[in-house]
């Protein structure tokens, strides 16, 4: 193989493809609005049937549409003759894929899925083809040529049923009002998923884990109370545990290369080296936010409280590490 040779037929594939998506938005029309329609209407799941190819691009589909808030899955035409078929209810919708139209594991069950007056909608590059004439809705993935260069393999015509889609599915989440939230609930073990559905609540440290002083603690108790936590603060707080202070150990850092003003540090309390106003955030909110808090004024950690303004946790950058929030 000519390197030159493979670059080339790269740019003239897609070239191709590119042409049969500009083509295939050109003829967009009413029969889409009307797909998206039965779609919202459909009080149970969109059924994706396809063969060969298009069956792996149905598949594709199944999954982009149940990600995005509409319940779907895929039945292989060829098993539903022999069973399958008693998947799909009267509540469906079927969406059915085939590039001809004629497809013969499609074609034998058309007529039943008339019977059990299920609304089809086709995805086809054959207007005048068995599956669109038996279709409530045709969308056309008709294309000029395929990009393979024998005009034989599905490509072009395979890129055009995945557009559909892909359309189909955005147009449908728009109309459903699809917040992040929702897709998040959707992928909890993706990124986005524990960026949008773990709370500050769910990490933090609390209880025992947590590096507690008063203003009248001493310096050894400070420290020593440090230690013991290793979160490398201790959070001074008053009788009812709202936040008055926090004293870091970049704090006794730059206490000790200060000479802590000539005094000596055993006879300091925690309320004479304290930082006043710490950063806090809320248990409720996102652990996403207390990682830009952090992020935003340099710190590792960040105390939690709870609705009345008191200390209930903590949250460090290895809590957020461990969770993979950052």
């Amino acid at each position: 193989m000519n390197p030159q040779r493979a670059l080339e037929l790269a740019h003239r594939t897609l070239d191709i493809e590119a042409a049969a998506l500009r083509d295939l938005k050109a003829r967009l029309g009413d029969s889409f609005a009307g797909c998206v329609m039965r779609i919202l209407r459909c009080r149970g799941r969109v059924v994706v049937m396809g063969m060969g190819k298009s069956g792996h691009v149905g598949r594709k589909i199944v999954a982009t549409l149940a990600s995005t808030g509409t319940p779907a899955m895929f039945v292989h035409p060829a098993e539903a003759s022999h069973g399958d078929l008693g998947m799909v209810t009267s509540h469906d919708v079927v969406l059915a894929i085939s590039h001809s139209g004629e497809s013969e594991e499609l074609n034998v069950i058309l007529p039943v899925l008339k019977r059990l007056m299920v609304p089809l909608l086709a995805i086809t590059g054959h207007e005048g083809s068995t599956l669109a004439l038996h279709a409530d809705e045709v969308l056309s993935c008709a294309v000029e040529q395929e990009a393979c260069p024998l005009n034989l393999a599905p490509t072009a015509s395979t890129t055009a049923q995945m557009a559909l889609g892909d359309a189909l599915a955005v147009a449908l989440l728009d109309a459903r009002g699809f917040k992040p939230e929702d897709f998040a609930r959707s992928h909890p073990g993706g990124s986005l998923g524990r960026k949008l559905l773990i709370h500050v609540r769910d990490l933090m440290r609390q209880g025992s884990a947590l590096p507690l002083v008063q203003t009248s603690t001493g310096f050894s108790d400070l420290l020593r109370t440090m230690s013991a936590k290793g979160l490398g603060f201790a959070a001074v707080v008053d009788d009812q545990g709202h936040a008055l202070g926090i004293f870091t150990d970049g704090d006794l850092r730059r206490l000790i290369e200060s000479g802590h003003q000539g005094r000596d540090l055993l006879t300091l309390c925690a309320g004479d080296v304290m930082q006043p106003k710490p950063r806090l955030v809320p248990d409720s909110a996102l652990a996403v936010e207390a990682a830009d808090l952090m992020e935003a004024h340099r710190i590792t950690s960040v105390l939690v409280v709870d609705a009345a303004g008191c200390i209930v946790g903590a949250v460090n950058t290895n809590d957020l590490l461990k969770a993979k929030v950052i």
